[in-house]
């Protein structure tokens, strides 16, 4: 024979359980730290590895790329769109450098196989756009971030 067990009416109808949920729900209510940011006026930290907007590091105002086409190469978005000229001490320089924004996944491929280390990514993370942006060459030369 099975043992039948007392039941009370806080027992039979989680009076008990539900006091104790709604003490913790409470509790993280009125005394735990808020995780909502109030974004225009707080920014979030984000780390150094973060990968946001392009930009071209340039030394004296000139590009450091070389136009080797290794970025546009190793892109799996294919997302880069470079046109090569040459200057007068026989140097290759990009006459046209585009990234597609919309196209491109942020993946630092094409940081990583410049061997110049002329393209970069840096922290900036605000890059909504009402219609479809195509970053040019000037637009990438001015310098941005940190890193």
């Amino acid at each position: 024979m099975l043992a039948q067990r007392k039941t009370g009416f806080l027992n039979r109808f989680y009076v008990i359980e539900i006091v104790k949920g709604l003490a913790i729900t409470m509790r993280n209510m009125l005394f735990a730290k808020r995780a909502t940011i109030q974004f225009p006026e707080e920014r979030r930290d984000y780390s150094e590895k973060f990968r946001g907007q392009h930009y071209i590091k340039s030394v004296n105002g000139v590009e450091n790329c070389t136009a080797c086409m290794l970025c546009p190469t190793v892109c799996p978005a294919e997302c880069i769109h470079i046109v090569a000229g040459e200057r007068e001490d026989k140097e290759k320089y990009p006459i046209k450098f585009e990234i597609d924004s919309l196209r491109c996944c942020f993946c630092g491929m094409c940081e990583e196989a410049c061997p110049k280390d002329a393209i970069k990514l840096s922290n900036i993370y605000e890059m909504s756009q009402q219609n479809r942006t195509v970053y040019e060459k000037e637009f990438l030369l001015e310098q941005r971030g940190n890193k």
